[in-house]
């Protein structure tokens, strides 16, 4: 079956269709899995038309933002751990070169 994308006006149609009809009914007049319609269904009872204009909810936008500061400061602290490994590393060669020269 060829993949159809729906405008959301086609969207908000066929949900008022289901509500009117029957959600099987309709599903099988347009060729629509009911996943799909569940999923439009679900987004438009949390956003309201605009969540048809992207496929995330707030909640998952809210999610990723929390997530990637989490990553950007997990990455700050690596390089950070790094950098101390290296100058410890320094100090230690540094020590015992010179404590290798003294005898």
């Amino acid at each position: 079956m060829k993949k159809r994308k729906f405008t959301k006006e086609e969207k908000l149609q066929i949900i008022k269709e289901a509500t009117e009809q029957g959600v099987n009914a309709t599903l099988e007049k347009h060729g629509i899995y009911p996943a799909t319609y569940y999923s439009w269904k679900k987004k438009f009872e949390t956003m309201g038309e605009a969540g048809f204009r992207h496929g995330m909810t707030p909640a998952q936008l809210k999610e990723i933002k929390r997530l990637e500061k989490e990553n950007e400061m997990l990455k700050k602290i690596l390089a950070e751990k790094e950098l101390e490994g290296r100058l410890k590393d320094d100090l230690l060669k540094k020590k015992y070169a010179w404590a290798r020269k003294k005898q």
